[in-house]
C-alpha cells in the first residue's frame, strides 16, 4: 500500500476523517490505498490523492516504508510527503464504499488532536506524520 502526508503551501495538512466499519467509528487518516497490478507505490499514491482528497501534488518526498502488523502480515506501506498541491475537486469521487470528509488542519492542531486522544488517528498515519514532521522541520 501507499500513504501520503499532503501539505499545502501555507503549511496546512490535508487529513481525511473516514468511517471504518471494522472499528465502527471515524478515524483521522492521511490519503492511502493499495497498489493495483502494475502500479508503483508512487503512481498508486498519485491516484489515491486525487480520488480521496481531490488534490494533485508536484513534489513528492519518500518517507520510507513501514510494516503495520509484522506478527501476522507481510504488508508494506510506502510513505510519502506530498507538496506543491493543486486542488482539482472539492468533492473528490472516492470509492463507492468510502464515507469520508476532507479536512485542512494546522500542524499544531493535528499535534493537539493526537496528544488529546479525543479523536483516533490510525497507526500508519501517526508514523507518516512523525516522519513528515522531521522533513518539514516541525
Amino acid at each position: 500500500a501507499s500513504l501520503a502526508v499532503p501539505v499545502l503551501d501555507d503549511g496546512r495538512v490535508v487529513v481525511l476523517r473516514q468511517y471504518r466499519f471494522a472499528v465502527a467509528t471515524r478515524l483521522l487518516e492521511f490519503p492511502a490505498g493499495t497498489l493495483d497490478p502494475g502500479e508503483t507505490p508512487l503512481s498508486t499514491m498519485r491516484r489515491e490523492l486525487q480520488e480521496e482528497a481531490g488534490y494533485r501534488a508536484e513534489r513528492w518526498d519518500e518517507l520510507g516504508a513501514m510494516l503495520p502488523c509484522p506478527g501476522y502480515s507481510d504488508e508494506v506501506i510506502h510513505l510519502f510527503l506530498a507538496r506543491e498541491l493543486t486542488l482539482l475537486s472539492e468533492r473528490p469521487p472516492g470509492d463507492d464504499d468510502e464515507d469520508m470528509e476532507v479536512l485542512l488542519m494546522e500542524p499544531g492542531e493535528l499535534d493537539a488532536v493526537l496528544a488529546s486522544g479525543n479523536e483516533a488517528l490510525d497507526g500508519k498515519s501517526v508514523t507518516a506524520w512523525f516522519r513528515a514532521r522531521q522533513v518539514l522541520g516541525l
